[in-house]
C-alpha cells in the first residue's frame, strides 16, 4: 500500500510501487490535468511538484512518493487564481493546450526560487519543457507577467 498526499488530500493505493507517478496520476487518482508526452522524461508535459521539486512523472516511480507532498496542475490554483494561470491568460499562451500543465508547474518552481527572473533564468528553466506550437515568447512574458503579479503581492 502506497499513501499519497496529492493536492493536500490522502490517497492509499494498492498499486505496484514501480508504477510511474503519472500513471497513478490519471488512471488511478482520476486527475488527468497532467498529460502523457514523451514517455522518457523529454518534453515536460508531466512535470509535477513533488515536495516542491519539478519532477518528470512520467519516469518518476510512484514510490518515490510514498508519503509525499504531490502538487499537480489541478493543486497549482485550485480556483485557477494562481497569478501564472491568470498570466498564461492574459499573454494569450495557451493553444493547443497540451503542454500546458508542464509549462506551468515548471515556471511555478522557477518564480519560487527566482522571484525577479531575466529571460535567460527564463528561458534556461523551461528549456526542458517542449511546446509543439510554439508559443515561447508568450510563455516567457507571461512568467514575467506572473512574476510582477507575484511581487505587487497581488
Amino acid at each position: 500500500m502506497i499513501t499519497l498526499n496529492i493536492n493536500q488530500k490522502n490517497y492509499e493505493v494498492d498499486i505496484d510501487p514501480d508504477m510511474p507517478l503519472l500513471w497513478v496520476l490519471r488512471d488511478v487518482i482520476g486527475l488527468v490535468g497532467t498529460k502523457y508526452g514523451c514517455g522518457v522524461a523529454q518534453c515536460g508535459a508531466c512535470v509535477v511538484h513533488l515536495n516542491g521539486e519539478a519532477v518528470r512523472s512520467c519516469v518518476t516511480k510512484v514510490k518515490r512518493a510514498d508519503g509525499q507532498k504531490v502538487v499537480t496542475i489541478e493543486g497549482l490554483g485550485l480556483t485557477n487564481d494562481h497569478p501564472l494561470q491568470k498570466a498564461w491568460l492574459e499573454a494569450d499562451v495557451p493553444q493547443c493546450g497540451y503542454c500546458q500543465s508542464g509549462q506551468l508547474m515548471s515556471a511555478a518552481v522557477l518564480l519560487r526560487e527566482n522571484p525577479n527572473p531575466t529571460d535567460q533564468d527564463i528561458d534556461d528553466a523551461m528549456a526542458g519543457n517542449i511546446c509543439r506550437c510554439g508559443t515561447y515568447l508568450r510563455i516567457r512574458e507571461a512568467i514575467h507577467m506572473a512574476a510582477e503579479i507575484l511581487r505587487k503581492g497581488s
